[in-house]
């Protein structure tokens, strides 16, 4: 047995499989990794002994090829993601990926596989290794085959590609908005696509796991899976291989309350409390209770308690990714890069945001787990550092929250975070929505689970389904509209430009749809109550299919007319629901025929068929 098999079968026993079992029958991986051999949606002939095919979509893997030759022949055949004049770009720049093979053929043998030469970035170092059985796999879409001296068709090739269990069937999502569905589409997709290490990586440049791209990718998989066990295969492997982006670590927590709430379980938190303790940064906690990472704080000990190897490393600031040319080298379209001009001072407002949401899920950990002492803690740190953040980051005079202490520049990432996190008060929560929204997508793909979050969290649904269906070159549709079926790392390659074209880190309309516009969250862990809170915008109607632990929530909703809106929820057994309405007052509700009065926006749903019509009173 291979030693990286040997490592997969570990981070397997970790799902809840049983070691012993798998290291007697390696076939087991098969439970967990599914290889399917895919057809050419389009196979043609482009001159003599040459073919073009295309599989439709990326996926990692490798070409097999069925081809009966009568006499040795050298088939010169080329893998790639991209094209350039209707062929395959053979220098797609970035990280896009091209291949060429030289493939010896006989009469002896009529099945190839294709040997891959293996890229030592992505296959060594830090990076998540594959199974040697697995051999080299990238990610292509394309294949041109030259030099054949047979006739090639459809049936004689197959994109031989790598995944994780998924279960497609699990959700769904349509509209009346065209362009939002083939958002929809490509986000879910690239959840499937990126999974065939087993663990939520950063895409194929570097196939390494980062805390932030691991939650993004994450909250996908739980809207368009009923899979958890790779989240917290992924949150485990971050107990020993933390990053260095101080943000990064920051996420460790949201991943871990995430998977308590969705799976219910909470093995995880019990396990791994007090190194939870240590990565929400507490240690650097000043007076006030805002943090910083360089104020000297930040020492070999601490590196250490965090889990890093190289106790000399230290943490650094991100907010977003690139930051500005002149921190890259590179000629940027927008010189900026994706931080929107942010000033880095020493206390940093999108890091203390981060930090005040590790402390409201560090009280609400201590108490489920009779830390009473730690609870009044962090509750007081919450409150604390809340309370700093309003007072020392905000701008009184112009209404929103500056890049930091003793910054007088306002960023978008500043103002967005704020409004994610619940930590605008109410007087000023117009002012901060305001200033957001008069930035537009000035974020990156990363950044932009936050922006729709905060846009949510502050009513402005309308305004994030707006930028969802953009077909700007800041845009989910640009990704389409350039060719990539998987998410890309950035917006397009002109805003960074060693991008690859498979980063789920960029797939946030995946779990943003079920959980932001249509508003399905688990209320309590588990899922044994859901809170649904729509924010329809402007479209006509919408339908959703989203998995959780004790079955599928399904929905439908209609805007028949002005004055008439419909709602269909079906919940699985054992579930409730809050359904939160924004436009209940003035309004006649129906709940299964039943005209029912409700309890401020709250209407509350039972397991099975919740039939609604909401309609403007009359008089």
């Amino acid at each position: 047995m291979d030693l990286n098999t040997i490592k997969y079968l570990f981070l397997i026993a970790i799902a809840g499989f049983p070691f012993s079992a798998f290291a007697a029958d390696q076939s087991n991986l098969k439970k967990v990794f599914v290889v399917e051999r895919i057809a050419p949606v389009k196979i043609i002939k482009t001159g003599e002994g040459s073919y073009f095919a295309d599989f439709g979509k990326d996926a990692f893997g490798t070409l097999e090829l069925n081809y009966k030759s009568s006499k040795s022949e050298t088939l010169v055949i080329s893998l790639g993601e991209k094209l350039l004049n209707g062929k395959i770009d053979q220098k797609p720049g970035g990280s896009i990926r091209f291949a060429e093979v030289n493939l010896q053929v006989s009469p002896s043998q009529s099945v190839y596989i294709l040997k891959l030469t293996a890229d030592k970035r992505n296959t060594s170092g830090a990076a998540v290794l594959l199974p040697d059985s697995f051999g080299v796999v990238m990610p292509f879409r394309y294949v041109e085959i030259r030099n054949a001296g047979h006739a090639i068709t459809a049936s004689d090739l197959k994109q031989k590609a790598w995944f994780c269990h998924f279960d497609a069937s699990q959700s769904d999502f349509s509209s009346s908005d065209t362009v939002l569905n083939k958002v929809w589409d490509l986000c879910k997709y690239s959840i499937k696509a990126t999974s065939f290490t087993g663990l939520y990586i950063d895409g194929d440049r570097e196939r390494i796991p980062y805390e932030a791209d691991a939650y993004i990718n994450q909250l996908g998989h739980y809207c368009t899976d009923r899979e958890y066990g790779m989240a917290q295969n992924t949150i485990v492997y971050f107990m020993d291989h933390p990053t260095w982006p101080t943000e990064w670590l920051l996420h460790t927590a949201l991943m871990m309350y995430q998977d308590y709430y969705y799976s219910g379980d909470i093995g995880l938190l019990r396990k791994y409390y007090g190194q939870l303790r240590n990565k929400t940064l507490i240690d650097l906690a000043r007076e006030d209770g805002l943090i910083s990472t360089t104020t000297g704080k930040v020492t070999e000990d601490l590196m250490r308690k965090l889990g890093f190897k190289d106790t000399k490393q230290r943490l650094k600031d991100i907010v977003d990714w690139p930051p500005g040319q002149k921190d890259t080298g590179w000629k940027l379209v927008n010189p900026e890069g994706e931080r929107d001009g942010y000033e880095m001072v020493t206390i940093n407002t999108v890091v203390n945001c981060f930090f005040y949401e590790n402390m409201k899920i560090m009280a609400e950990v201590a108490k489920l787990l009779s830390q009473s002492s730690d609870q009044s803690y962090f509750e007081q740190m919450a409150t604390k550092v809340k309370n700093a953040i309003n007072q020392k980051l905000f701008d009184q005079q112009k209404g929103v929250y500056t890049d930091g202490e003793g910054s007088s520049h306002a960023s978008l990432h500043a103002n967005m975070m704020a409004l994610a996190f619940g930590i605008v008060p109410e007087d000023h929560l117009r002012s901060v929505a305001d200033f957001v929204k008069s930035r537009g997508m000035a974020c990156s793909v990363y950044g932009s689970q936050y922006l729709l979050e905060g846009l949510y969290r502050s009513g402005e649904g309308q305004y994030a389904l707006d930028l969802m269906r953009a077909i700007s070159d800041r845009s989910w549709w640009n990704m389409i509209r350039v060719g990539s079926t998987i998410t890309m790392e950035a917006w397009d390659m002109k805003y960074k430009p060693n991008s690859d074209w498979n980063h789920a880190w960029g797939a946030a309309p995946a779990n943003i749809i079920p959980r932001q516009l249509w508003g399905i969250q688990p209320k309590t862990p588990g899922f044994a109550t859901v809170r649904i809170h729509p924010q329809m915008g402007d479209l006509k109607f919408s339908t959703i299919k989203t998995p959780t632990i004790l079955g599928s929530i399904k929905g439908e909703y209609r805007l028949n007319s002005t004055q008439l809106k419909s709602y269909s929820i079906e919940l699985p057994p054992k579930m409730t629901g809050d359904l939160i309405l924004d436009e209940a007052s003035n309004k006649v509700i129906t709940l299964n025929g039943q005209i029912i009065k409700a309890v401020g926006p709250v209407i509350r749903l039972n397991p099975g068929i919740n039939n609604l019509e909401i309609k403007l009173k009359t008089h």
